[in-house]
């Protein structure tokens, strides 16, 4: 994809973190930009730090786990502009309790969010990429939706899904030219472990050690830029981090060991 310009892209989480960073990079590039997360106030506070360029950004506040009408919502951004050439999933929460001490109601909400919500807006969209013969839909998995990593369960076993999801996606609509990639970060800087659910519901209310030490949005944003570009299936996002998921997948026995020593934060 070398152009984005006059492109029509739908972004989710799009009020902070790697999406307000993809809001910039890609207006800056020309691209019209949907731009959705459940908290309007950032999401209005995005759409005016684009200066110039805010008059290619358009709102549509929603929240992942409430998308019985998504739909209609959908409807509306295409009568708005005609047609969806990008959909990029980024919205979601994460969690910091073990799973002993984390009720199923916070399991069901992790998933909820991170799995259902994000695949309902898939939904909505994919018949109206289908009809119109052209397509990219991206969504944001983690490391820890390659492997199990403490603290995290639910949030694990959500991207986990995401993988399968977004798989099938892309091998059953090769003909009807959409394709799906899966985003994968590692550490990124962002306020994730803040809104991070605790075991009581809870958000965990403080930025982890380990993603303070991470890659920068802006940075993150222009990996995944390359890695659509370069029509990726996955897009790996990070540093040295990403080291895991080769030495999960190559020697299993070593990742075990490593993962039994890390220090849940």
């Amino acid at each position: 994809m070398n152009s984005y310009q006059g492109r029509i892209i739908w972004i989710t989480g799009a009020s902070s973190g790697i999406g307000e960073a993809l809001v910039y990079l890609l207006a800056e590039l020309g691209a019209v930009i949907i731009a959705s997360s459940n908290c309007k106030k950032g999401l209005y506070e995005v759409k005016e730090r684009c200066g110039s360029n805010s008059k290619r950004v358009y709102i549509a506040c929603f929240d992942l786990s409430e998308t019985g009408n998504i739909e209609v919502l959908v409807k509306e951004q295409i009568e708005l502009h005609g047609r969806i050439d990008i959909l990029i999933n980024l919205g979601g929460i994460s969690q910091r309790a073990t799973i002993e001490e984390t009720p199923l109601a916070i399991d069901r909400k992790i998933m909820e969010i991170n799995y259902f919500g994000t695949i309902a807006l898939t939904k909505a969209v994919l018949p109206y990429m289908i009809e119109q013969k052209d397509g990219y839909i991206l969504a944001t998995s983690s490391i820890s939706g390659r492997f199990g990593f403490p603290l995290r369960s639910a949030y694990s076993a959500s991207k986990q899904a995401i993988h399968g999801f977004y798989e099938t996606l892309h091998i059953e609509n090769k003909g009807n030219n959409v394709r799906a990639s899966v985003i994968i970060p590692g550490r990124v800087k962002t306020r994730i472990s803040y809104h991070a659910l605790d075991a009581s519901g809870k958000e965990h209310g403080k930025m982890d050690a380990g993603l303070a030490g991470g890659i920068s949005p802006e940075r993150a944003a222009r990996m995944i830029l390359r890695g659509m570009k370069r029509n990726k299936r996955e897009i790996l996002v990070g540093g040295k981090e990403l080291l895991m998921l080769y030495i999960r997948k190559f020697f299993p026995r070593i990742f075990f060991n490593i993962a039994g020593k890390i220090k849940p934060e």
